[in-house]
């Protein structure tokens, strides 16, 4: 028996504004129903005496310092803008925000 059903699919299309066709619609159900396998596979290793990790061997970030360099001119940068406004890019505004 599948985890995953048609109608779940269906309701995560829905709420990430997917269009699926109903052929698709079972093909995801298999797809995302293998993926929760896999993790409840996984969760059954895991045992209560080794560290969550989010890698194998510890990460370390070495930031550089912050030196002021040469750069372009706001004029230099942009150039080569289709459209520029207030010293910035300008771009179409989207999902219908007010300014």
């Amino acid at each position: 028996m599948s985890a995953i059903t048609r109608d779940e699919v269906a309701h995560l299309a829905r709420l990430s504004r997917l269009a699926l066709a109903d052929e698709e619609l079972d093909h995801f159900a298999a797809q995302l129903d293998q993926i929760v396998a896999a993790v409840a596979r996984v969760a059954e290793v895991a045992a209560d005496d080794i560290p969550p990790s989010s890698h194998a061997l510890p990460l370390t970030n070495v930031f550089r310092p912050d030196e002021v360099r040469p750069s372009l001119t706001p004029e230099q940068a942009l150039s080569g803008a289709p459209a520029v406004e207030d010293d910035r890019f300008r771009v179409p505004r989207i999902l219908g925000e007010e300014a």
